[in-house]
């Protein structure tokens, strides 16, 4: 067996521990289907571990795929990335019974402090008072990157099919990402904190550190790789294999191997277990 072929067949094992753990889950969130509004976000979040390792592994299959290619696999990791933020966000929302639409923000928490930090003292007060209005500026952070992900995605790849897609354009859409995501993450930060003591019994801590080291990992790695690269400490000694594809194979394999920890990790963090014990006080009412 060559070295290529090894490491297809860890990383399969490895993707199909990540898809079982997962599927393994979403099966316990259905088998007790008791809170839909709650569960339907926690579902799309569960998936984001298989989707990357499968995404990632597909990656590997084509090693000597086009930058083109790479850049629609990534987009598909990052533009879900957004959506879990999203829906995330809205999990949080649902605990607390906020309705941003409907306009419904439980008395009990109107008027509290938020407390902004540097940079974001350039443009918001250092403190404000919870209202509609904050509560709405922070679901417009969050979703900002939901769509900013997918339109980002979408000129990569289109200037890259043009053939005018130079290294400066790259890195200037890389930090626009990097705006984006830095303030999604900063909005479910301050949403946390603000909301701590009633999200307490809702594990939301390790909740929001399955998305964070999800987006965390797989985002500043990339960086890092980049910067390895560009500084010649990555370096190809294969003559059909460039750099380039070097830096893709690593992050994929990376990511492969840290959806097995993130997929365990989600076990405890969106365990089905409070869905089975209203299950057992329903049984034992009738």
């Amino acid at each position: 067996m060559t070295h290529k072929q090894e490491t297809l067949f860890g990383s399969g094992a490895l993707v199909a521990i990540t898809v079982l753990l997962s599927l393994k889950l979403f099966s316990d969130h259905l088998s007790h289907w008791k809170k839909p509004k709650e569960q339907k976000a926690i579902l799309v979040i569960i998936l984001m571990a298989p989707i990357y390792a499968v995404d990632s592994y597909v990656g590997l299959l084509d090693i000597r795929g086009s930058e083109t290619f790479f850049v629609f696999l990534d987009s598909i990791k990052e533009c879900y990335e957004g959506l879990v933020m999203a829906k995330f966000l809205a999990l949080l929302y649902t605990y607390l019974n906020i309705s941003i639409s409907k306009n419904i923000v439980p008395d009990e928490i109107k008027g509290r402090e938020i407390h902004h930090s540097f940079p974001m003292t350039l443009f918001q007060p250092h403190s404000v008072r919870l209202n509609h209005q904050n509560l709405k500026l922070l679901k417009y952070w969050t979703w900002q990157f939901v769509v900013i992900r997918p339109v980002c995605s979408v000129l990569m790849i289109v200037l890259q099919l043009l053939d005018i897609y130079p290294d400066w354009l790259s890195w200037t859409i890389t930090m626009i990402l990097n705006v984006s995501v830095s303030l999604a993450l900063y909005a479910l930060v301050v949403f946390y904190h603000v909301f701590a003591k009633e999200l307490a019994p809702h594990k939301p801590l390790a909740k929001f550190l399955c998305v964070k080291g999800i987006v965390f990992f797989c985002f500043w790695q990339g960086i890092v790789l980049s910067g390895l690269a560009a500084v010649g400490i990555i370096k190809s000694e294969h003559f059909w294999l460039d750099v380039a594809h070097i830096q893709q194979a690593l992050q994929n394999a990376l990511v492969i191997v840290e959806m097995v920890f993130f997929a365990v990790f989600q076990l405890y963090a969106y365990s089905a277990a409070p869905y089975k014990d209203l299950d057992v006080k329903e049984k034992k009412k009738e």
